[in-house]
């Protein structure tokens, strides 16, 4: 039977005939009974097939007489799973992800398990020529939302142009005590010892200026949520000026103080924005505060 334009409810999948050639997510927003967020989600989470094949990438160039078919859920049940790693958007470009604590962002020493090779075997496994080329890092027992490049040329955009092309990028944190400030800015220069601790300096000690603002947006007389915004992106920035503060972020054996609420490190990556790095579309993610978080502030 041939289908018409429009939709048909089979299993679980609503089926449409494209009748115009158009970016797929344009095709969607505009032909599919859903709200953008959801579109979204659909596409991000693999639930989207073109003439039978999985499709994630939302400037796919759909059609006229191609088949689409869209999941009635948020995601596609087939798709990826991990405990470490949840995808979170992907194009032929980059894949955009969130880490859970305690896994590497990619190899080192004698560490296995990485988040690089979670997403290698994540290629292999979906038949896609490329490979997690890392661009950013975050330490293992930091959770949140990380960016890979596909290619090497997406890769070079991303590291020669980082500053410009990430726009935002936030963290939550739970940070020991009750902090006194609202809100404010921490500015030093941060540098590294010979047994690889950061150090911070009022003055110019031949490191690199780190300058964090934050904001607290929850507080109990134990402990304080704070909002941390990177103005650079230095090693341990988050942490040591947490400790500068006299409140270091919770479960931090580095740079804490012993307070370990729900033993881990309270550091988590909650919103990343950028321009795409090819096609210069601004792409905004962000993600739950950890449950476990909130629950200090209940």
């Amino acid at each position: 039977m041939k289908l018409n334009t429009g939709y048909q409810r089979q299993g679980e999948y609503e089926h449409y005939v494209v009748d115009e050639p158009m970016p797929l997510l344009e095709w969607l927003l505009s032909h599919v009974a859903q709200s953008r967020s959801k579109v979204k989600a659909t596409l991000q989470g693999r639930g989207v097939k073109v003439d039978g094949k999985t499709v994630s990438q939302f400037d796919f160039p759909l059609q006229p007489g191609m088949k689409v078919a869209v999941s009635k859920t948020k995601r596609n049940q087939q798709g990826f799973k991990s405990r470490w790693v949840k995808i979170v958007y992907e194009d032929r470009w980059l894949i955009v992800v969130e880490k859970a604590e305690g896994i590497l962002s990619m190899a080192g020493g004698h560490a296995a398990l990485n988040v690089k090779s979670v997403l290698d075997d994540y290629f292999r496994m979906s038949h896609q020529r490329c490979t997690a080329h890392v661009v950013h890092r975050l330490d293992r027992d930091t959770s949140g939302l990380m960016v890979y490049a596909k290619d090497m040329e997406t890769e070079r955009i991303l590291e020669e142009n980082w500053h410009e092309i990430v726009y935002d990028r936030r963290y939550v944190a739970v940070c020991s005590g009750e902090m006194e400030q609202d809100e404010g800015t921490v500015s030093n220069w941060l540098k590294d010892n010979k047994a690889y601790i950061t150090y911070s300096s009022p003055v110019d000690n031949g490191g690199k200026l780190a300058i964090t603002q934050f904001r607290v947006t929850a507080r109990t007389t134990e402990h304080s949520l704070v909002e941390f915004k990177l103005e650079t992106g230095r090693k341990n920035q988050i942490r040591v000026h947490a400790a500068d503060m006299g409140h270091p972020v919770c479960g931090d054996v580095k740079y804490g103080n012993g307070d370990d609420p729900i033993h881990r490190l309270c550091l988590h990556a909650w919103l990343l924005c950028f321009y795409h790095p090819v096609t210069n579309q601004p792409l905004e993610f962000e993600t739950p505060v950890p449950v476990a978080f909130r629950k200090l502030f209940k």
